[in-house]
Formats: C-alpha cells, sequence, structure tokens
C-alpha cells in the first residue's frame, strides 16, 4: 500500500486582501506588506449542566469572535498600508480575507481595526502589529468559490 502524500502549505504562500467595507466577496486588492499572520476563531461557552448528565459539566459553544492579527513593515507609501492606518484613525471598517493562498480558505468579512503598535528595534525595520477584529462575517471562503486576486 502507497503512502499518501502529505500536502503542507508554507505560510509565505497565504495571501491577505483587503477593500470596501460592506462589499461583498473575497476583496481582490492583495495585502502584500504584511509577514506574520495570526487568526484566532473563538467562541464562548455556555453552561447547560443538569443533574441528568452523571455529574458531569456540560457546556456549548455560544457567540463566535474572530480576531486577524498581523505585522506590517513601515512603508509610508504602500496603499495597504496607507488603507489600514486609514481605517485605524478613523475608526471606520475594512473589508479583509485572510485566505491560506491565491483561492485559498479563510475568513472574509468586515473588520475594525483595534491595535496598530509601532515597533522600532535596532536591527530590524520599523513594523505595526496590527489587531482586526470582526465587525461583520460574510462567510469562511472554501476556495471553491474563486476571488482573492490571481
Amino acid at each position: 500500500m502507497a503512502k499518501q502524500k502529505k500536502e503542507f502549505r508554507l505560510g509565505i504562500k497565504a495571501k491577505m486582501y483587503y477593500g470596501t467595507a460592506g462589499t461583498s466577496g473575497v476583496p481582490t486588492q492583495e495585502l502584500s506588506n504584511v509577514t506574520d499572520v495570526t487568526i484566532t476563531l473563538d467562541a464562548s461557552e455556555a453552561d447547560v449542566t443538569t443533574r441528568d448528565n452523571d455529574g458531569f459539566r456540560a457546556t456549548i459553544g455560544g457567540l463566535k469572535e474572530c480576531s486577524i492579527e498581523f505585522d506590517m513593515l513601515y512603508l509610508p507609501n504602500d496603499a495597504g498600508f496607507q488603507a489600514i492606518q486609514k481605517a485605524w484613525e478613523a475608526a471606520d471598517q475594512i473589508h479583509l480575507a485572510a485566505l491560506t493562498g491565491v483561492n485559498g480558505e479563510g475568513p472574509v468579512g468586515d473588520f475594525s481595526i483595534t491595535g496598530f503598535s509601532r515597533s522600532e528595534a535596532m536591527e530590524e525595520a520599523i513594523k505595526y502589529s496590527v489587531t482586526a477584529k470582526l465587525s461583520q462575517w460574510e462567510k469562511w471562503n472554501t476556495g471553491a468559490s474563486g476571488g482573492g486576486g490571481s
């Protein structure tokens, strides 16, 4: 029996896209000035324990949360950097997609930029650490529907 080939995808192949809040679909403008990205998907917990559960606590998932944390190099003339900075300064929303690659899978929706912190390490490029929190869920892109640039 032949071993099944394992498929891996390096983070460098992942893509982030941005666009105008309130639009639908995967945005087409690539946010190419991004280094490390972390997507956090959580749900609150609701205790549904009853006496009928043999002494075990019972929990179900409640409201869901989605946040995307990423670093960007300080490139003041970069359109993507400007869009993120503008969204933070104006306390406005921005349409984001963080996908596993071109036409990949990942969250798509409108996000509020809640963190925009700058790091000035002596031997590193100046970077901004950005936190984007979901304000309007659109979908989990499966990759089958296309979108996400070229």
